[in-house]
């Protein structure tokens, strides 16, 4: 988790507050002939460029690729969130 955040931050798109990580493994999954799998989700206020997220996904790809070896299959996908629908607690 360290190492993804790590790269994260190490992107200059994000406040070091403003990221989180979260490990959610699955317990029922097929992924055919595989063995393992890990896949990352994030989830970013929009206003960033595709080049910006495809680097962002590269950068979180290639650590977890150097971390896990053995892991036959890694990735990851960048999803954004309208500002005009977002709301956390300190804007309520």
């Amino acid at each position: 988790m360290k190492k993804v955040y790590d790269t994260a931050y190490a992107s200059n798109l994000f406040a070091k507050g403003d990221i989180k990580v979260r490990i959610n493994p699955f317990k029922l999954y097929n992924i055919g002939d595989a063995d393992g799998f890990t896949h990352v989700f994030a989830n970013i206020m929009e206003g960033r460029t595709d080049e910006q997220k495809l680097n962002l996904s590269r950068a979180i790809v290639s650590v977890l690729k150097t971390m896990l070896p053995d892991v036959p299959i890694i990735s990851m996908n960048i999803r954004d969130f309208e500002k005009a629908n977002y709301c956390n607690r300190s804007m309520v």
